[in-house]
């Protein structure tokens, strides 16, 4: 495939910069959400098993909106698909703010989550395009880094709010965000004209690639593990660890710390070895899950452990490129699927580990669960590997 020459109109770090701060309103949503999973739950009169299913609506939401509004979007300028989405997620996330039932909350959520991986996927192609072949991880990384400052700064900030003025806020700042994010866009971003030959059916032409299906299974079930530890990570710290309220933004905060270190090193290894790099990140992500119920007693163990775990986060640096890779002339629906998939194990890993509290296995449960998922993300990999050499080798013989 060719890849698109870096733009010379605009200037790369204010574009990536601008991109980044919408990754930083959609990483506190993502993740505010679940730190305040306890707060919502009493203010919604339901239990922290039943808010989980909150947090599903959300990734339920990407999951179905990501496909479409990439589809739906095909013929319309990157530039102009991106302040749409950003609106749309700003009154997604104000209409969450004032949600005045558990199941206005969950439509409120799911409406949220629509735009939220063709934004990741779009603001992706629009980042690569202004940056050589060998640059593709690094800036992906830069504007996952908007997320992960997210569970640093966007999260803890969002927990201490929720505890002192109310959940509502949280999700009223991320729509003050969601605004902040659409002008910046509109100002930085580069003016471009849709692809003359580009068409809903040119993008779904992805989904005839088997290679994209076994990629986003990667991201599916191997993200799964991350999300079913912290969905309960702040339960878990209060019951398990002892620790007080006051504190659990800390070990938020230090979640987001490994997020973030882990955005900024893994794409000199992905630059260099990509799919090695998902594979080895998938193996560290499962020992990492198992080893979270035995740290969680401790205060210094466990944030440790929280820390390694946020490290395994970057794994979408290694996915997005590699779908960009396979997917030819459908690059649109491929980068937002990447974030449809990734939402998917949003949806499961709460789910399942829910379960696992449900069943009485108790809170540091979801570290083996969590393990379980991103072991078989890794029997995806080994599969996408094989299939990739036996695709290699037939057109070698031919």
């Amino acid at each position: 495939m060719t890849f698109p020459k870096p733009t010379t109109h605009v200037h790369p770090a204010l574009v990536i910069v601008a991109l980044a701060v919408g990754g930083f309103a959609i990483g506190t949503t993502e993740f505010a959400s679940m730190a305040l999973v306890p707060y919502f739950a009493r203010g919604l009169h339901i239990d922290e098993p039943t808010a989980g299913h909150v947090i599903s609506a959300y990734a339920l939401g990407v999951v179905v909106g990501a496909p479409l509004m990439a589809v739906i979007g095909a013929k319309l300028a990157r530039r102009t698909q991106l302040i749409a989405l950003m609106l749309f997620f700003a009154l997604g996330n104000g209409l969450s703010a004032i949600a005045p039932s558990y199941g206005w909350m969950l439509g409120f959520r799911f409406l949220a989550g629509l735009p939220h991986g063709a934004y990741f996927g779009i603001a992706a192609l629009v980042a690569t395009g202004l940056v050589p072949p060998d640059r593709r991880a690094t800036v992906i990384g830069q504007i996952f880094l908007g997320l992960t400052a997210a569970t640093v700064i966007g999260v803890p900030a969002a927990s201490w709010i929720g505890q002192a003025v109310g959940w509502r806020s949280g999700f009223a700042i991320v729509a003050g965000l969601a605004l902040l994010t659409a002008a910046l866009v509109a100002i930085f971003a580069p003016r471009d004209a849709a692809h003359p030959d580009a068409s809903p059916l040119r993008e779904l032409g992805a989904l005839k690639n088997g290679q994209v299906w076994l990629l986003l299974g990667i991201s599916a079930i191997g993200f799964g593990g991350l999300f079913c530890v912290y969905t309960y990570l702040a339960t878990t710290l209060t019951d398990v660890t002892h620790v007080s309220p006051g504190f659990v933004p800390v070990v938020l905060a230090v979640f987001g710390l490994g997020m973030t270190a882990g955005n900024i090193v893994i794409p000199w290894f992905a630059n260099r070895a990509l799919m090695p790099t998902g594979g080895g990140l998938l193996l560290f992500s499962a020992a990492t899950l198992l080893v979270f119920p035995l740290a969680a007693p401790n205060v210094w163990l466990v944030m440790v452990d929280v820390f390694l775990i946020g490290l395994g986060g970057s794994l979408g640096v290694v996915l997005q490129p590699r779908l960009m890779d396979v997917a030819g002339d459908a690059q649109q629906l491929a980068a937002a699927l990447n974030h449809s998939a990734f939402n998917t194990a949003n949806a499961l890993g709460p789910l399942l580990g829910g379960l696992a509290i449900d069943a009485g296995w108790g809170w540091t449960s979801t570290g083996p669960v969590g393990a379980c998922l991103a072991l078989g993300g890794f029997a995806i990999w080994a599969v996408t590997v094989w299939d990739d050499k036996r695709r290699a080798m037939k057109v070698a013989m031919a």
